[in-house]
């Protein structure tokens, strides 16, 4: 009867049906105790009206009762099916979900209970799956964290703003008169409010936010004076950097505002900045800090007052704007003490003024800092997606000063974007010119450079980055006995397509007296990489654990493991996927 009632449900009908579906049937429905009826009631005959019910001596259309699919050809439709979600996923850019796509693919073959190798299909379909994902990890970036986001940190104005802090009357007289003495093209009020945190900034914590944001304007002064200047907002305004971000680029709130001047989404683009995976120019600081003058500047002409437009850029002109309605008064104080205002905006004002009265007069209140000096560099457009660590192997320097100098890439590597401005190093822009030419453009992102160390070869350069001896040869114009020196720069080309070197997925059931780097060993992979394939956090293996390993060329007696056999830890093939996902042509 449950039957019945499902397929009923499927078509929509309405619950009289299940009335007639029953009496057809010849069921009887079930009742509740003590719900029978005192006597019995006599059987009308019910008249059906024209039903798409079937007798039992016919077959259900197909479209009613579909067959239930064989356990392979179901499991073979949900592999296909989560693998094209993977491409999918991998060519819009999508990374993290097409990482997860491919392990559930790989994961379901493995984990089904059946031998992929008991079965023509599933063998044809195992092979296809697992020789595709590892090709696209090879032609990716090889390192793990290519692919990760930028780390942010912490945005300060989320620490400080929810606080309160006593009043010290010992610091009234000493603001009010520093205040007097300092120059200024913002009002700086002195009240208890303000006090409160001039307090707050005197203590061992306070203060070490103080010197470091103080510390760190130096790098973006000049720059944030000379746009201030041309968008015609005061120069004070930099101080609300100071407070949102401590003039750190990479700083994210729990809101999710971002950047020195700690724009959330949808405002920064109404600014025009863009954010794309590879992208958040909310992090670009000049082009920040020309948005957000232009918004402060727009928030003055709304509001006619600084203190409005400051309260405005941290919970929105709509809450301000209610806030006078509601009292009747333009004014920021007499909205903080009708207390019309969000709590963390009602803090916000105060601490931009005190943080503003602390650093134009900061050996006063006992701060002392070096600031950092601006970074020069050198722009140069790539034209097209390429490696950060590329770049950096290029021009010798390390990849975190690029990852510095352009803070609004969000992953180590450009967009293929041909208007995209890379920041390099002063004085480094023409050897980058120079040697890059050396490698084909559509290769920026899967080659990489290498300088040579004493004692290095060709086959031990291919064993580290995975690739064959005559490859790097070829690509460096060297015989296969060639000598290397000390110093020389190889161009490393991207590893060979697993269908061309017969990889395959094995795995391996860990010995007595097995190591971590032992198996590394025997399989040509590194350490670091049979890590990240089984999700292990240290290089501890025990015994009867079974790890999962991807092989070039198979390995030295491998154990394959299904289902059935004990496993140490599930975990999921790991995918490095490329910036430039379109670039999947195959190498030399």
């Amino acid at each position: 009867m449950r039957l019945w009632r499902t397929l009923l449900l499927l078509l929509g009908l309405p619950p009289m049906v299940f009335v007639y579906a029953e009496a057809a049937s010849g069921t009887t429905a079930k009742r509740f105790p003590g719900s029978e009826p005192a006597q019995a009631r006599p059987q009308s005959t019910l008249q059906l009206p024209p039903l798409p019910l079937w007798s039992r001596d016919r077959q259900p259309p197909v479209s009613l009762l579909p067959a239930i699919p064989e356990g392979k050809t179901l499991l073979m439709a949900k592999v296909e099916e989560k693998f094209a979600s993977g491409e999918q996923n991998f060519k819009a850019g999508h990374l993290d979900a097409a990482r997860r796509d491919f392990n559930d693919a790989v994961d379901w073959m493995l984990e089904s209970g059946y031998d992929p190798n008991g079965d023509p299909r599933l063998s044809e379909l195992f092979r296809h799956v697992v020789d595709s994902v590892y090709a696209y990890e090879l032609q990716a970036f090889r390192a793990g964290d290519g692919f990760q986001e930028t780390p942010a940190v912490p945005a300060p104005i989320d620490e400080v703003a929810e606080m309160t802090f006593p009043v010290d009357p010992r610091l009234k007289d000493r603001a009010e008169q520093a205040a007097k003495n300092t120059s200024h093209d913002l009002p700086l009020t002195v009240n208890d409010e303000v006090l409160s945190f001039l307090n707050f900034f005197q203590t061992p914590r306070g203060k070490a936010i103080v010197e470091t944001g103080l510390r760190r304007a130096g790098r973006y002064r000049e720059m944030i004076s000379r746009v201030l200047k041309e968008e015609g907002v005061p120069q004070d305004l930099i101080y609300l950097a100071q407070a949102e971000s401590a003039f750190q680029p990479l700083a994210l709130s729990r809101a999710g505002a971002r950047g020195i001047w700690q724009f959330v989404p949808w405002r920064g683009n109404e600014y025009g900045l863009k954010r794309s995976w590879w992208v958040d120019e909310r992090q670009d600081p000049e082009k920040a800090t020309r948005a957000a003058a232009q918004h402060l500047r727009d928030l003055y002409g709304l509001f006619g007052d600084w203190y409005l437009a400051m309260a405005a850029y941290n919970c929105g002109p709509g809450n301000v704007q209610k806030g006078v309605e509601r009292t009747g008064y333009a004014d920021f104080w007499e909205l903080y003490r009708r207390n019309v205002l969000p709590r963390e905006t009602k803090n916000y004002v105060p601490i931009i003024v005190a943080l503003t009265l602390i650093a134009k007069d900061a050996a006063h209140y006992g701060v002392q800092t070096e600031l950092d000096q601006p970074i020069p560099y050198d722009v140069v457009k790539p034209g097209r997606a390429i490696d950060l660590r590329l770049v950096a192997e290029t021009i010798d320097v390390d990849s975190e000063t690029l990852r510095s100098l352009n803070p609004s890439l969000l992953r180590m590597a450009t967009p293929d974007d041909p208007t995209f401005e890379l920041h390099l190093p002063k004085g480094t822009a023409q050897k980058f010119s120079a040697e890059i030419a050396d490698i084909p453009p559509e290769k920026w992102v899967s080659w990489r450079r290498h300088r040579v160390e004493a004692g290095e070869t060709l086959t031990s350069l291919a064993k580290k980055y995975h690739v064959t001896a005559p490859a790097i040869a070829a690509a460096n114009s060297l015989g296969r006995t060639d000598e290397l020196s000390s110093g020389d720069k190889l161009i490393i080309p991207a590893s060979q397509p697993v269908a061309d070197t017969k990889s395959r997925l094995v795995r391996y059931r860990v010995r007595k007296g097995d190591t971590l780097g032992g198996i590394a060993d025997q399989f040509s992979v590194s350490p670091e990489e049979l890590r990240k394939w089984n999700g292990l956090k240290t290089a501890r293996v025990s015994r009867g654990m079974v790890l999962r390993v991807y092989t070039i060329g198979g390995g030295p007696e491998a154990v394959l493991v299904h289902k059935r056999a004990p496993v140490g830890k599930k975990t999921g093939a790991s995918v490095n996927t490329a910036s430039a996902a379109t670039h999947t042509k195959k190498t030399p």
